[in-house]
């Protein structure tokens, strides 16, 4: 038991929704199965979600993670007494609580780089408050060329070669060498995360993948790889490399920009999907929903994108590739 991954999730703002998902998902036990589960943030935030739920499990507080998701029976709480309870102001964003959060990120990511746990999940934050607090840069993001978005929904799963980047620009900043890095990123962490020889299609930028930076920037990038031994096809007609992912051709497609990536998510399926950073040394997933204070206390939020999320970073974790929903008798 104690050879499981330890996988972090660190609850979110807690004003908001993420204390009543974290608890939901946990509640259903089979992270326990598959990993040491262990949750970052406030206990009482917790305990509170799972009096409101009417829950029957224990909410412990520990100040370490060595013995901790052993009892499915128990939420364990890393709890270093970042936040006063009495700080929580229900749906409202506030400093304290963005300052807490970026506190909980900092200390998730510090397990994670000395080993303690080997994969990070990010519950939702509140923009707002990590700005009240001047902590908004905190947020673990994407750096052009060396971190990357992965996108996971089901079968379909895109990486983004840029992101937040304006279209005017990405002609100028996509690169052979670019190209090949992200390449040789995805190559070696999904053999990493047991997934031998992937299988990657490169998004053409053009109409089907026939302009001049489809031939001059983004095909040498690929040739390079492949002379590697990379298993990659490309650049390829943007309108099709979704689809035959989708239908099991290809493991991955990398996407050359953001709308190009999140459009195709987003029209296969928004719930139940969720968000990784690629080429971190750890495992580092996310939600791709808010706090949404609208329904905070309601217990009606959703925690399909958390469970998702936790069910990913333990499977790929433990080296077994990525999660897939056990098949119906």
């Amino acid at each position: 038991m104690q050879n499981k991954p330890v996988v972090a999730t660190m609850t979110g703002d807690p004003c908001g929704i993420g204390p009543e998902v974290v608890v939901k998902s946990l509640a259903l036990g089979d992270m326990y199965a598959a990993c040491r589960p262990v949750v970052v943030g406030c206990t009482e935030s917790v305990q509170s979600a799972v009096d409101q739920l009417g829950l029957k499990l224990k909410v412990r507080r520990v100040d370490s993670v060595d013995q901790a998701g052993l009892d499915p029976s128990v939420i364990d709480v890393y709890d270093t007494g970042q936040l006063d309870p009495k700080d929580i102001t229900p749906a409202k964003a506030n400093a304290a609580c963005g300052l807490a959060t970026a506190a909980w990120l900092k200390e998730m990511d510090d397990l994670a780089l000395t080993g303690k746990v080997q994969g990070t999940i990010m519950g939702p934050i509140n923009t707002d408050a990590l700005k009240m607090a001047g902590k908004l840069d905190q947020v673990i993001s994407v750096e052009t060329g060396k971190t990357y978005l992965f996108l996971i929904t089901g079968p379909l799963r895109v990486v983004h070669l840029t992101d937040h980047i304006p279209l005017r620009q990405v002609c100028d900043i996509i690169a052979p060498d670019l190209v090949y890095k992200a390449l040789r990123t995805i190559h070696d962490d999904f053999t990493r995360w047991g997934i031998p020889n992937p299988r990657i299609v490169v998004a053409g930028l053009n109409a089907h993948a026939y302009g001049e930076e489809d031939k001059t920037q983004i095909a040498p990038g690929v040739e390079q790889a492949k002379a590697e031994g990379i298993n990659v096809t490309g650049p390829s007609s943007p309108d099709s490399v979704f689809r035959w992912c989708i239908d099991g051709e290809y493991d991955v497609v990398l996407a050359m920009f953001h709308d190009q990536g999140h459009i195709a998510v987003k029209t296969w399926g928004f719930v139940g999907n969720c968000a990784m950073i690629l080429g971190t040394p750890y495992i580092h997933m996310s939600v791709a929903h808010g706090t949404a204070f609208d329904i905070v206390g309601k217990g009606i939020a959703s925690h399909e994108m958390i469970l998702t999320a936790m069910r990913q970073a333990a499977s790929l974790a433990g080296g077994r590739g990525f999660y897939r929903e056990p098949a119906v008798a």
